[in-house]
């Protein structure tokens, strides 16, 4: 079976740490696998190659039409079933088409490169573009955030999902400069409050600091995270005994969410945090020793310059009962 294309026709970039994501999820014919982040279809394409029925869910309509066409079946019946709805419903999604539990789950966090790839949509600065990065393409637009959340409202996102140390600063200079309708006007005012100089080369050359304000801003307007501790939870749900979780995620934030929410599940004292709530331990474990985080090779990174920032965890789920209840992890 061919990839999918992206809308322009072009090829989609290569999934991340595919080899290694698949491994994990040690698929056997016939299983049923939830793709949480369809997006382009790089999991599930493989998923289906190794005789799986897959589940895909995604909130972005434009992945789910590009899906539409693929047709696979395994006899009488479709051997992937499309769900045009967020990951945190994945448990709701199985449960109207019939599915009690499955053999696995795999997340891709973030921002695909399909949605990366197109300028109109608003999630990247190498290309000027609508000031959008709305993944469901409804609600709250990035523009209608900066231009009518207050300084203080905007600093916070800043500092807390971008990790952004000159985050009032950054504030400051959006708010003077407003209104903001592209990417490339949000990027040359982060640039210009921070003295971005892109004319330094070599070993003194700076990240562009563009890129910590659009992921704050992206994570705030899709609620990014918060949609992640309800996947987990769902997942955690879902999965039969001996079943396997595999998360891709792409910065440190989702990271320590995964990592802490597969600790804490496989009988860790938990600690809670910012994010993720406090959780009681309980006398049986969810989940077996999670996996240590596996990164990408060498060689990967130059083929996949996405993959960079990479980080898999994955662990199997046990016979014990789900910390969760109606989708959230119980407190």
């Amino acid at each position: 079976m061919s990839a999918p294309l992206n809308p322009d026709g072009r090829a989609p970039h290569i999934p991340v740490l595919l080899d290694e994501v698949v491994t994990a999820l040690d698929c056997k014919p016939g299983d049923l696998i939830v793709d949480a982040t369809f997006g382009a279809g790089g999991y599930t394409r493989r998923l289906l190659e190794s005789g799986a029925i897959v589940h895909a869910f995604d909130r972005d309509p434009d992945a789910i039409a590009a899906g539409q066409g693929w047709g696979e079946t395994c006899g009488e019946l479709p051997r992937l079933i499309l769900h045009p709805r967020r990951f945190s419903e994945l448990a709701e999604g199985l449960a109207q088409a019939g599915i009690a539990g499955v053999h696995g789950v795999v997340f891709d966090i973030g921002v695909s490169s399909m949605q990366l790839d197109q300028a109109a949509r608003g999630f990247a600065f190498s290309s000027d573009g609508p000031l959008d990065m709305r993944m469901s393409q409804e609600g709250l637009s990035a523009a209608d955030f900066l231009n009518e959340a207050d300084e203080g409202e905007i600093a916070d996102v800043l500092y807390r999902y971008g990790e952004e140390r000159q985050s009032r600063r950054i504030a400051r200079a959006i708010v003077a400069a407003r209104p903001l309708t592209t990417t490339g006007q949000f990027a040359a005012v982060v640039r210009k409050a921070l003295h971005y100089r892109p004319d330094i080369k070599g070993p003194k050359a700076q990240k562009d600091p563009a890129i910590r304000s659009f992921q704050a801003v992206r994570i705030h307007v899709n609620g990014e995270l918060d949609e992640l501790i309800e996947g987990l939870a769902a997942a955690e749900k879902v999965l039969l005994p001996g079943g396997r979780i595999a998360v891709v995620s792409f910065h440190s934030l989702e990271d320590r969410i995964v990592k802490q929410f597969l600790r804490d599940g496989a009988g860790a004292v938990p600690s809670g945090s910012r994010h993720l709530p406090q959780m009681q331990a309980k006398a049986q474990p969810v989940f077996e020793k999670p996996s240590a985080a596996i990164r990408p090779t060498e060689e990967e990174e130059v083929r996949n310059p996405r993959a960079r920032s990479a980080t898999l965890r994955w662990a199997v789920r046990t016979s014990a009962p789900a910390r969760i209840s109606g989708g959230r992890v119980a407190a």
